[in-house]
């Protein structure tokens, strides 16, 4: 369906190029409307796609390394079974994460944390979500270790970010790694947030990323009265993107990075 037949898109036409060149443009998982998600084939999309960031989720196999891969079971998203915290690394390196989404990528992999770092570090903007880090102790001394091994810990380093659900976590990893910016993840039980809930995630977040169901003026303002950036999540149609940019928020997590003016990324 064009989308111009739809009224809704009406809106589109009153966002200038200007509001669609300032919004962070955040690849989710990847561009993973267009390549199956965390892989290194819907990441190296989204840089092609001229994201600002490729978002990634971190978890850890049974032997300590870490993996990118969003559910807590390996059973959506490959071939296989089991929850990715009792299989090894070579267990979930074998099998297959792309065939789910087509046949067309049969064959891709799990890729580690460290892959997507060196491939990726420099080129575009990464967004590391720890998902799930209460089932894996030390996650958080993992995840900053192998940071600090790649120099990539520094203040000025502003393509870096970490947010997670486990806003506990995220205490405990911004006191590893006090100089990138950390970030909470917010669902729909966060609709009602209070000021002095804001006040108390802006004492160690720089980010507010809330569900973008649960957007509204009134919360983009008071986010951004407590010094913290909203990055709503996830957005998957031109109208959801444009309503987005019509409330004045940051960013926009989105599986179609064209829906969000695209733009080159200028690295310090």
């Amino acid at each position: 369906m064009s989308v111009f037949t739809l009224p809704a898109f009406a809106a589109q036409e009153n966002i200038s190029k200007q509001e669609r060149q300032k919004m962070i443009n955040t690849a989710h998982r990847g561009a993973s409307g267009h390549a199956p998600e965390n892989t290194m084939t819907s990441f190296q999309k989204g840089f092609e796609m001229k994201a600002d960031y490729i978002e990634i989720d971190v978890q850890m196999t049974m032997d300590g390394e870490l993996v990118i891969i969003h559910d807590t079971t390996v059973d959506r998203t490959t071939n296989g079974t089991g929850y990715v915290g009792e299989l090894t690394f070579e267990e979930i390196r074998n099998l297959d994460a792309g065939s789910w989404f087509n046949d067309d990528y049969t064959g891709e992999i799990v890729p580690t944390f460290e892959e997507v770092l060196d491939a990726f570090h420099g080129k575009i903007g990464i967004l590391i979500e720890l998902k799930a880090p209460e089932l894996y102790p030390g996650i958080e001394e993992e995840v900053a270790k192998t940071l600090k091994d790649r120099n990539m810990h520094k203040p000025n380093n502003k393509k870096i970010i970490i947010q997670s659900f486990n806003h506990e976590s995220m205490k405990k990893s911004k006191e590893l790694l006090p100089g990138v910016p950390h970030g909470v993840l917010a669902g729909l039980s966060w609709a009602g947030i209070t000021d002095e809930q804001l006040a108390e995630f802006a004492s160690y977040a720089d980010y507010f990323n809330p569900n973008m169901n649960i957007v509204t003026p009134s919360l983009v303002g008071r986010v951004h009265e407590a010094d913290m950036m909203i990055f709503p999540y996830t957005s998957r149609s031109q109208k959801q993107a444009n309503h987005l940019i019509n409330l004045n928020v940051d960013g926009i997590v989105t599986d179609y990075p064209e829906h969000v003016y695209s733009h080159p990324v200028h690295h310090s």
